[in-house]
């Protein structure tokens, strides 16, 4: 499962999960963006069930991942599902504050706890969250972002919460966390922002980390700074 798959990081990694073999089931809150999605995967020869779904409430989740256990078992869950609003922190409304965590934290913790559920009963299942430079120590941060910094820095310690109760039921957890990415989001927030990441970027390493022995490196989270 990808959620956030109607755009960007999660569009470009369900694309590159489909190629690679997995039958993939999208989730995002654009239901024609994610038909388009699962249309271009289905022409490539990949599988693909889009559920619009928004990450942020309990009771959607619920359902996607019911939808989820009709299809046969979870194998892998990628966190894509995020949002970004540029504001003053003296400016930031409660309402923007509340919206940022509900999708980039809350959402993230929703569905990581649902396929933690899922992948018990299995024994097995791998969880790669996408976070952010701007959620990781000592590194540059931008004006206007303190509520989406905040979220990124909670997703990188949900991460290494489910790697610590993960590890007995063989389920791994891994962060990456890219810096600027050539996203519609990231364009939106800071248009003077030049990126170094492409989605495709993102996407390669989390299929290879998907395809790889991962349990070593559960809890850990990875900087991208650039493709340079």
């Amino acid at each position: 499962m990808v959620t956030g798959a109607s755009r960007g990081i999660g569009a470009a990694t369900a694309e590159a999960m489909a190629a690679a073999g997995a039958r993939v089931v999208l989730a995002a809150r654009d239901g024609g963006a994610l038909d388009a999605v699962a249309g271009r995967i289905r022409e490539s020869g990949g599988e693909a069930t889009p559920v619009p779904t928004d990450v942020s409430d309990a009771d959607q989740v619920e359902r996607l991942f019911a939808a989820v256990e009709a299809m046969g078992s979870l194998g892998a869950l990628v966190c894509a599902a995020g949002t970004l609003k540029s504001e003053p922190f003296a400016e930031i409304t409660p309402k923007t504050w509340a919206e940022t965590l509900d999708v980039n934290l809350t959402g993230s913790f929703l569905c990581c706890r649902a396929a933690f559920t899922a992948m018990r009963r299995s024994g097995e299942g791998r969880i790669v969250n996408i976070g952010s430079l701007s959620g990781v120590y000592a590194t540059e941060k931008f004006p206007g972002l303190a509520a989406y910094n905040v979220s990124k820095y909670g997703v990188i310690g949900l991460t290494e919460a489910i790697a610590a109760e993960g590890k007995e039921d063989g389920i791994s957890a891994i962060c990456v966390s890219p810096g600027a990415v050539d996203t519609p989001m990231m364009r939106q927030a800071n248009p003077a922002l030049r990126p170094g990441l492409t989605p495709d970027d993102v996407a390669e390493l989390i299929v290879a980390l998907l395809d790889s022995a991962l349990a070593p490196a559960s809890g850990a989270n990875i900087p991208l700074f650039s493709n340079a």
